[in-house]
């Protein structure tokens, strides 16, 4: 995979690259696992242009996945085959959407480790690794766990006509309300939506990024 100093000549990747490395030295080095938490690692995609854009996938409906049918980032689990979890990200995005970030990629850094707010889902830990590409790079389906990938402007995250709340419904019955981003008929929330907000938190203005 190529440094942030490649064909990438985007300066608002290395704005994103100077703050996102400062975040991780503070972070320090990823733990081992614990036995408890599993680890995941997932990667947020963006694509060069005049609006930087980010890589979304829609979840197939899978019988026993907690996460299925949601809007999410490429990734998964770490595979005993995997040497780190950044290895984990780029194998898992290129068996979900046909995209080696090895070649096409650049690594701009990392954010914040997320867990699930709630009991309901799996002890996991998941690691979000953030990429830069080329304006002409695309995802495909390429997995059975994939239904949909999607290109979405940051600016259209990011625009107050996107925040919503979406009702959860739990097989006991009971629900809850969480804040979430509507785009284009799809729901954003969660995992996906609180890496989403963290990452918006490290950007300058919605101006810059459009």
């Amino acid at each position: 995979m190529s440094s942030h100093r490649s064909r990438l000549a985007d300066p608002r990747f290395d704005i994103l690259h100077t703050r996102l490395q400062t975040l991780e030295e503070n972070f320090g080095p990823i733990p081992e696992e614990d036995g408890v938490r599993v680890h995941a690692a997932v990667s947020l995609i963006l694509r060069e242009g005049a609006e930087l854009e980010v890589l979304l996938i829609k979840r197939a409906e899978i019988d026993g996945d907690p996460w299925s049918g949601q809007m999410a980032f490429p990734g998964g689990r770490k595979d005993a085959s995997d040497f780190s979890l950044l290895q984990t990200a780029m194998r898992e995005t290129e068996e979900e959407v046909g995209l080696s970030l090895e070649s096409e990629a650049v690594r701009l850094g990392r954010l914040a480790p997320t867990i699930p707010a709630t009991h309901r889902l799996p002890p996991i830990t998941i690691f979000p690794f953030v990429f830069g590409v080329p304006s002409k790079t695309q995802a495909r389906v390429a997995s059975s766990e994939v239904d949909e990938t999607l290109w979405v402007p940051l600016s259209r995250l990011q625009s107050p006509g996107s925040e919503s709340t979406v009702e959860i419904h739990y097989p006991d019955g009971s629900s809850r309300d969480f804040p979430c981003l509507r785009i284009n008929g799809r729901v954003v929330w969660g995992l996906t939506y609180r890496i989403l907000v963290g990452f918006f938190g490290i950007l300058p203005s919605a101006q810059t990024y459009g």
